[in-house]
């Protein structure tokens, strides 16, 4: 629904990209107080509460006509939606064994990219029946049936049901950590040659995959192949879909030849190929696209090998803190992608506009991806020079 946003605020690609920017912004900056909340309030209620926090700044989003107040309300879903990937993984190490967990975290992010899946067909359909903020007020009441499932279905460890916890007896012994303990912790982590590594090869992973599908993919496609709104969104669907079902299949994979490095390379390797062949080859049919579009999704998917790769490669008391760390590499992908794409689109803009919204052309969005193509090949560079952990934790 780019272009209506551009219309009803009256901006550009630059206030555009800075919109979405908004929600990345507040999400990267919560991760630390997040991960303190996660251990002194439990993922139970952390959720509860991140859910209805999530849904008021939908809700403001979808009802305000001041862009401000707009960028208020994304900033607000994002920093109260930066608790759910942690408490995937922080139940994940409760409830399941430790070989499980690249797995785990695959199927988790899989889950998750359902609802970026209902942000493509679904979404454009819907907002083409109704309007964009009927649509976004509508989805705000679904979040708070999240903190209802959440109060009524979540437990934080298996002990509270009288089963044994997975959680390593360093982890359930830990006592809470004050913020400059969490912050110790931080800098700490960074001193292991894997972390910082994986830090900035996960942002070129994400960070190109959700800029397109999440904001320039479908004004893009109807630039270079004149299609629909609903088609381009389908494409994007298509590639949120393969990404989805690749990555816990990387993870499975991992486990069983008990090896990181490998599939992670390959991932990124192959990532960077598909963008340059996406971006930059000439002629291509939308079919042929739509290929390889779908090859570079799946390659995408090896980025939930960082999760495991980074806790490995530190010691156990440093779990939580290494799991904010990489949640927050992956977001500084599209945090500074998203609005950085908007503004070179914006400095050559031609003047065109469609339906009260600027166009773009092909030229321009081909100068502002060079981003994303080359932030994905730096992930190839930096992957290749980690230090395989053999499916092992650091001790």
């Amino acid at each position: 629904m780019t272009s209506e946003l551009m219309h009803s605020f009256g901006i550009g690609a630059k206030d555009l990209g800075s919109l979405s920017a908004y929600y990345f912004y507040a999400y990267v900056l919560m991760q630390i107080p997040t991960g303190m909340l996660i251990d002194s309030l439990g993922p139970r209620k952390l959720l509860i509460f991140c859910s209805i926090s999530s849904a008021i700044g939908a809700f403001l989003f979808g009802a305000t006509s001041s862009f401000a107040l707009a960028c208020v309300g994304r900033a607000i879903t994002g920093g109260a939606t930066a608790a759910a990937w942690l408490v995937i993984l922080k139940l994940a190490t409760h409830w399941f064994p430790s070989r499980r967990f690249a797995m785990l975290s695959g199927l988790g992010l899989a889950i998750g990219n359902i609802g970026a899946l209902t942000a493509q067909v679904p979404l454009r359909l819907l907002v083409e029946h109704f309007t964009w903020r009927t649509v976004v007020i509508a989805s705000a009441v679904a979040i708070l049936l999240v903190a209802v499932l959440a109060w009524v279905l979540v437990c934080n460890d298996p002990s509270q049901r009288g089963y044994s916890s997975y959680a390593p007896q360093q982890i359930q012994d830990q006592k809470k950590n004050s913020l400059r303990q969490v912050g110790a912790g931080f800098k700490r982590i960074f001193a292991f040659r894997n972390i910082w590594l994986i830090f900035f090869a996960q942002g070129g992973l994400v960070g190109p995959i959700l800029s397109f599908t999440g904001l320039w993919g479908p004004p893009f496609l109807k630039a270079r192949f004149a299609v629909t709104s609903t088609t381009a969104a389908a494409v994007c669907s298509v590639m949120i879909v393969c990404w989805a079902v690749a990555s816990p299949i990387f993870g499975a994979l991992s486990d069983k030849i008990g090896r990181r490095k490998p599939l992670y390379v390959a991932g990124c390797v192959a990532a960077a190929v598909g963008w340059a062949a996406m971006f930059y080859m000439p002629s291509l049919s939308l079919s042929v696209f739509v290929a390889l579009a779908a090859i570079t999704s799946m390659a995408s998917g090896s980025v939930i090998l960082g999760f495991a790769y980074g806790k490995e490669s530190v010691p156990v008391q440093y779990l939580g803190t290494v799991s904010g760390a990489i949640n927050i590499g992956n977001m500084i992908g599209p945090t500074l992608l998203q609005p950085g794409i908007g503004r070179i689109l914006e400095r050559h803009w031609t003047g065109a506009m469609a339906n009260g919204a600027r166009v773009y052309g092909v030229d321009a969005f081909q100068i502002a991806f060079l981003l994303s193509a080359g932030w994905t090949l730096l992930s190839c560079v930096l992957s290749s020079i980690t230090r395989e952990t053999g499916c092992r934790q650091s001790s």
